[in-house]
């Protein structure tokens, strides 16, 4: 299968936890050596905000603030591919055609963000597009898509299957921002529609819930 894993930043950057990073890179050595082509998307979490409220504090613009954002995501990505040694791209793809290039060697491929005005959603919603995946997996701080947000709100629930056309009315924000952060980005949802490639978002402190996806097992909320 063609996977697109977005690993969320919320999960492994939100603190910093490597042994969870660890524990990623295992399972994509796992899933390499199943015979899958894997791109893995990694967010900032919330480095890469203090980094973007850094950059508003020194009056930088909203790309520019974009661009910290970025970085930080690079370098998550960049601790994953050197951890995961020779099997993965040597160095993080700055564009979606260095991410196929490195697909077509049989390479791990391990991702941040690309440039400003989209998040790490639409940058794994784009490779999706662009591989033609059979799935994109996004493991997140929560265990699947609510009718809104359980942090704030103890009557939410908790939806097993979706829509596409129904996500964009769960959003709070429906335009991109430096430091979004909510289970899809609108414009991620756009592509990811017209594709109709298949999301399923997982609670990404358990790293299995992405074999168990992968293997159609009911876990997360299931998106198509």
């Amino acid at each position: 299968m063609r996977v697109v894993i977005r690993v969320g930043g919320s999960v492994v950057a939100s603190p910093p936890n490597p042994s969870l990073i660890g524990k990623y890179v295992d399972l994509l050595k796992v899933l390499k050596d199943q015979g899958h082509d894997i791109v893995a998307i990694v967010g900032g979490g919330t480095l890469a905000r203090e980094f973007i409220r850094i950059a508003g504090e020194l009056g930088l613009d909203e790309p520019k603030r974009d661009w910290a954002a970025i970085h930080v995501s690079r370098l998550f990505a960049q601790l994953f591919a050197m951890r995961l040694g020779e099997v993965a791209c040597e160095t993080i793809p700055v564009s979606l055609d260095e991410a196929i290039a490195y697909l077509k060697r049989k390479k791990i491929v391990v991702m941040g963000g690309l440039k400003p005005g989209m998040t790490t959603d639409t940058v794994a919603a784009m490779i999706s597009e662009r591989m033609d995946a059979d799935m994109l997996i996004k493991t997140s701080d929560m265990d699947g898509v609510y009718t809104k947000d359980p942090k704030k709100y103890p009557d939410a629930r908790k939806i097993e299957e979706l829509k596409f056309k129904d996500l964009v009315h769960l959003f709070e924000k429906n335009k991109h921002k430096a430091g979004i952060h909510q289970i899809l980005d609108p414009e991620a949802v756009k592509i990811l529609q017209k594709g109709r490639t298949k999301v399923v978002v997982v609670n990404g402190f358990r790293p299995t819930n992405v074999l168990l996806a992968l293997k159609g097992e009911k876990v997360g909320t299931t998106i198509q």
